[in-house]
């Protein structure tokens, strides 16, 4: 019950499906109070599946003397890991030294505080390499002697929202996907809002006593729906793009490289065939749902990358791009790869005053989403008063109940148990499920037990485990976000992805009206 005496229907209404909306939807159900999340499209549809697929410290925020970030991002780095080792796992990282950039001394002193910054226990540290005899050395040209390679991880950007997701509902919260929040106003000291399904379908009315604004690139727009306040401008919406091209080496680590204009890009080994090139760093004034690599930035990632291999990488060679848009803290830094990449927490409201608050969340990082989170739930227990403690940090996500060096054992413990599976798919299923695999397969002793095919390894078991388990609705939300089976499959395999499950939301409609009706 509120201070004006009307009960609410939830103590949280967050609003963004992202990893930030994610996790304090997570963290806030384990301790107690009530959630209700609205994500206006697909978990992890914006920002948080668009990023470079890493959990790390941000080796050049140093340069810019953001330790506290770069320290609580490292200490993050093997608690995540613990708690996902599933779709988290280690990745060394090669940085090429090049003459007449950034000196020896300065990027030797860069890495010592990198690898002494954040509690490292199972990552190993950093060591100096002959790149004209080390393998990491042959793909790149002639002239690089000289190297470093370190230690950060790499993560299933999107699989990791929705497994937040997925443990937030396990643990009681209701989570809305393509349901988007068109009103929201105060009554005293709860908020009301009008929830509405995507496509201009049915609206609801919730109430809540505190909201929760993790809108991600639309956090400015919910403020300016929500309080009114046209000359909001918080966010500095940053454009980052990445290539990917066919595979550039056979070894399994990654390089970093430095540009003359003082960015750097990375080159990551990338769904086994594939290599990963990025990012760029420029100003993004448009739609962030309409964000896409430009010309531009896919030939500047090409030019970079061409600058370090052997082998020159042409346009041809590029089989997908991609482009998201962080929503970073507007600090007034000059260029675009300066502005602040930490995260900036802002009250509106007090519920003890009468007025029903709001919490706005600007920036942030993947890799410090959960501190993120728990500097959230600091707020809101001022706010709304305390519940449970704070219990993520050796919370495993769902799927990672296995030790934390043990994938390979969970991939051979499967492939014994599901003998009828290809080897690969039983890799690519352990490093997407983990020990959920079982539940995924349950009963099934051979391929044709699994439904139809669409396609690399896809069969309908798992399409029906995503729109059961993952809210999964569409073809694109399981090619391009629970899995990245999108650069394999054909465009008639897609479409015949898309029809199945049409079909199959249809059916489940209908079974669900009927069992209303009876």
């Amino acid at each position: 019950m509120t201070a004006s005496g009307q009960a609410a229907d939830f103590d949280l209404l967050v609003v963004g499906g992202g990893i930030n909306g994610c996790g304090i939807a997570r963290d806030a159900v384990g301790r107690g109070y009530s959630v209700c999340l609205a994500e206006m499209n697909d978990l992890a549809s914006g920002t948080s599946s668009w990023s470079t697929k890493l959990i790390h410290g941000g080796l050049r925020y140093l340069e810019h003397y953001e330790f506290r970030l770069v320290r609580e991002a490292l200490s993050e780095r093997e608690l995540l890991w613990a708690n996902a080792p599933h779709i988290i796992r280690p990745l060394r990282f090669v940085l090429p030294h090049q003459k007449g950039l950034r000196p020896r001394w300065m990027l030797r002193l860069g890495l010592f505080l990198y690898d002494n910054l954040g509690g490292r226990k199972l990552l190993p540290g950093t060591r100096t390499l002959n790149l004209a005899t080390n393998p990491t050395g042959k793909p790149l040209k002639d002239g690089f002697t000289t190297g470093f390679e370190y230690s950060d991880c790499w993560v299933d950007d999107a699989r990791l929202v929705a497994l937040n997701a997925r443990d937030a509902a396990d643990r009681g919260a209701e989570i809305n996907t393509g349901t988007q929040v068109v009103g929201l106003a105060r009554e005293g000291d709860i908020w009301r809002a009008t929830l509405q399904a995507r496509d201009g379908g049915a609206t609801r009315s919730v109430t809540a006593r505190l909201v929760v604004n993790a809108a991600g690139p639309w956090v400015d727009r919910v403020l300016k729906g929500a309080l009114k306040r046209n000359d909001t401008h918080n966010v500095r919406l940053v454009q980052g793009s990445h290539i990917v091209v066919r595979k550039l080496f056979d070894h399994d680590r990654a390089y970093i490289f430095q540009n003359g204009d003082g960015r750097i890009v990375f080159a990551i080994p990338y769904e086994q065939d594939f290599t990963l090139i990025g990012t760029t760093d420029r100003d993004y004034d448009g739609d962030p749902a309409k964000v896409a690599a430009t010309e531009d930035e896919i030939v500047y990632l090409i030019e970079a990358a061409s600058e370090y291999f052997r082998k020159p990488i042409v346009r041809e060679d590029v089989v997908w791009t991609y482009s998201g848009v962080r929503p970073l803290f507007d600090d007034g830094a000059s260029k675009a790869q300066e502005a602040t990449r930490d995260y900036v927490l802002k009250l509106d409201g007090n519920g003890a005053s009468g007025q029903a608050p709001m919490i706005n969340i600007f920036g942030g990082k993947i890799t410090t989403y959960r501190r993120l989170a728990l500097s959230v739930l600091e707020m809101i227990e001022k706010s709304l008063g305390a519940k449970g403690p704070e219990w993520t940090a050796r919370a495993l996500l769902p799927g990672g109940d296995f030790p934390t060096t043990g994938l390979a054992d969970l991939e051979a413990a499967l492939a014994q148990e599901f003998a009828f599976l290809p080897r690969p798919l039983v890799a690519r299923l352990a490093r997407s499920y983990g020990t959920r695999t079982r539940d995924m397969l349950a009963g099934a002793s051979s391929l044709a037990d699994l439904g139809p095919d669409f396609g690399a390894g896809l069969h309908g078991r798992e399409v029906a485990y995503l729109m059961d388990r993952e809210w999964a609705r569409h073809a694109e939300d399981v090619l391009w976000r629970r899995s990245k089976l999108g650069l394999r499959v054909t465009a008639h395999q897609a479409e015949a992805l898309e029809a199945w499950m049409s079909e199959r939301l249809a059916g489940l409609a209908t079974v669900g009206a009927g069992r209303s009706k009876a």
